[in-house]
């Protein structure tokens, strides 16, 4: 039997899947060291309730797509509007090698999940969903590909398997990511040490929020006008500045909708999502660039945090668990596999490359977790090894900086290029 709900009913289940999974995370103390999102822990459990309403008395439940399309737009293109390329004067040479590394490391992940789909069986387009879709990307990119996966490529329980992938992944980068550092910082010889009781404001900013957090210290912020790296100058939200940000919300979409239907047929044909995360890079840099509009940079974060919740719960509602009956198997070896793969380069290549020094052992912690899970969990794993040895600038600059926005434009660029290859 099939039950169809409306935009209203699915905007209220959404909801209530976001209030279920505030109380998990408060409650339940795995959730929150691992990281584990509020949207994905109540929606898994509305998941398990639909999977057993479903093997029980045959019921299968529809949402509103639109809505939830609507909400996965929104937080690409908040990503977008958040990227400005002026900060990369910030980062210097250090923060371009990082980027670098990383990149080559998405384009490893997704040779080696379509290299053992195939060798297990399964389609390519899977390895891509247990490479850097859902590992990567997280839970919003693997929602995202994977509703274009199914609808454009007939991948059946893309989205399903992407989600069960991501969340993996936040458990094994928040596991890895701290051993990972330690035996690296131990075979330098740095000893732990006590944190200092009085830092200065631009240590404090690095070292209690990244960049692009969303939970500023608004009172501090004003109190301390050089704060870490200026990001604009944070400010209270207000209605106007919400409006603007909606405007610019809308503007993004809106290419996104045109350059979709300019691109179906041609060489450029991109997922609209892609498109709507571009549109917002090409706003947010002609305008601070070229006519020096100040951005609300955090009208735009809440804007997007507020929308990936609301795009998680939905995809979640809507997960077929049953799908994923015969992958279990195969999927849990490519992710164990992934999970060796990012302690190997973790270790052996972006510690090397970063300099071998105590700085480059936090950013081997930090890449464990956006690696394999999200920027929240690469933050928890150097706040970790920073609090038990010594701070690390210089991490806690690059690290956001990369995980924010620009390793989801390098992974859309691969994925992209990847779904276009004759044996996919």
């Amino acid at each position: 039997m099939e039950v169809t709900l409306n935009g209203y009913y699915t905007l209220i289940l959404a909801t209530l899947v976001l209030l279920l999974g505030r109380f998990l995370v408060k409650r339940l103390k795995f959730l929150e060291d691992f990281n584990i999102p509020e949207p994905v822990a109540g929606g898994l459990v509305a998941a398990a309730i639909v999977y057993a309403l479903n093997i029980i008395w045959g019921y299968s439940f529809n949402f509103q797509q639109e809505l939830q399309t609507a909400c996965m737009l929104m937080f690409f293109a908040s990503i977008g509007l958040s990227a400005d390329f002026s900060r990369l004067k910030a980062g210097g040479s250090p923060l371009l090698i990082f980027t670098i590394v990383v990149s080559l490391f998405i384009i490893l992940q997704d040779v080696v999940g379509v290299t053992m789909a195939s060798v297990l069986g399964l389609d390519p387009l899977l390895g891509l969903v247990t490479g850097s879709i859902a590992l990567t990307g997280g839970h919003g990119t693997a929602g995202a590909w994977g509703i274009t996966l199914e609808e454009q490529y007939g991948v059946v329980g893309a989205t399903t398997l992407g989600i069960a992938a991501a969340t993996y992944g936040l458990v094994a980068g928040g596991v890895i990511g701290g051993p990972v550092a330690r035996r690296l910082i131990n075979r330098l010889g740095v000893k732990p040490g006590e944190v200092n009781p009085n830092p200065t404001p631009t240590e404090k900013l690095a070292g209690e929020q990244s960049l692009y957090s969303t939970k500023h210290n608004e009172e501090e912020a004003y109190r301390n006008k050089e704060i870490f790296e200026k990001p604009d100058n944070i400010r209270l939200i207000t209605a106007s500045s919400t409006i603007e940000s909606l405007a610019l919300f809308a503007a993004s979409l809106a290419f996104a909708d045109i350059m979709t239907n300019l691109g179906q047929g041609t060489w450029f044909e991109l997922p609209t999502f892609v498109w709507a995360l571009a549109g917002g890079v090409i706003l947010r840099n002609v305008l601070t660039m070229v006519f020096d509009f100040h951005m609300f940079d955090r009208a735009i974060d809440v804007i997007g945090n507020a929308s990936l919740s609301l795009f998680l719960a939905m995809a979640l509602l809507s997960l077929k668990l049953w799908q994923l009956t015969d992958l279990a198997g195969p999927v849990l070896i490519i992710l164990v596999v992934q999970t060796l793969v990012m302690i190997g380069y973790a270790y052996l290549v972006t510690f090397r490359i970063m300099g071998k020094d105590y700085d480059s052992a936090v950013l081997a912690a930090g890449h464990c977790g956006f690696g394999m899970g999200a920027t929240p969990t690469a933050i928890a794993n150097m706040q970790a090894v920073t609090d038990r040895y010594q701070p690390s600038h210089k991490a806690f600059l690059i690290v956001p900086m990369v995980g924010a926005f620009f390793v989801d434009i390098v992974n859309a660029t691969v994925l992209q290029i990847f779904t276009k290859l004759p044996f996919m």
